[in-house]
């Protein structure tokens, strides 16, 4: 069930795993750059996989100046190719899920008829993939969740569901990280855990922020979601949060 993301060096990665016996959830193919030298990147990231004792492995998408629902039909284009190539990266690798951004700018983007739109992009995207890797659809700078709630209802594919960023949720939404489970729980397949103060995207350990740990031990319960991602920027923080969600599950832990 706990992976990390790939947010530390490789070796503190391959200690990380060595203590914990998490996955990695990869942002190796989430750059750009990294998907334009794609067959290089690939080998080159496998032996380091194999180096980092990486057995466990999600990946996450790219999203940097992308958008799924733009009225442009070149920049829509350039996402879906973008996204294609990080899928098709996962399925090389092995990866048992890819974690796509919702691409969302508050005050910039409107939301009427965005959950439309974003259904009929991932109704594209999804239209030749089986259920082997899931598809999932993050949070970031969404400020409330029944959109990304919406899209999931008009996509019946079996691979897609929505990913809960509890950090995310906590500093870029007025809208509880209560509330936000409460609403997309029917869709959740997947978790990204890190703490906060409100204030900022700080990625800091369990119990440094202010997240409610009654709503982070409520959503590790939650049967449906069999995966979730610690994303803290140190090694330090990364350790510790694995110890404080094993203890927040208690006999229902397990790692994989």
């Amino acid at each position: 069930m706990f992976y990390f993301s790939h947010l530390l060096s490789d070796e503190e990665t391959k200690e990380v795993i060595q203590e914990t016996g998490m996955g990695v959830e990869s942002i190796e193919f989430s750059i750009a750059e990294n998907l334009d030298d794609f067959s290089k990147k690939l080998l080159s990231y496998e032996k380091r996989l194999e180096k980092m004792g990486c057995e466990k492995l999600l990946l996450h998408g790219p999203f940097l100046d992308l958008n799924p629902v733009s009225y442009d039909l070149s920049i829509r284009s350039v996402t879906m190719k973008r996204y294609e190539e990080a899928y098709q990266a996962a399925k090389i690798l092995g990866a048992k899920k890819i974690v796509y951004h919702t691409c969302y700018v508050p005050d910039f983007y409107l939301l009427i008829g965005w959950a439309e739109r974003m259904a009929e992009f991932y109704k594209e995207f999804l239209w030749d993939k089986d259920n082997s890797i899931e598809i999932v659809m993050e949070n970031v700078l969404d400020r409330i969740p029944q959109p990304m709630a919406e899209v999931a209802e008009k996509i019946k594919h079996p691979a897609f569901g929505l990913c809960l960023d509890v950090g995310h949720a906590n500093c870029y939404s007025k809208v509880s990280c209560e509330e936000w489970f409460q609403t997309e729980k029917k869709y959740l397949k997947h978790i990204h855990l890190h703490d906060n103060k409100g204030d900022r995207d700080s990625h800091l350990q369990l119990g440094k922020g202010n997240i409610s740990t009654t709503t982070v031990r409520k959503i590790l319960q939650k049967k449906q979601i069999k995966t979730c991602t610690i994303e803290c920027s140190t090694q330090e923080a990364v350790i510790a949060s694995f110890y404080s969600a094993k203890e927040l599950l208690g006999n229902s832990f397990h790692v994989s």
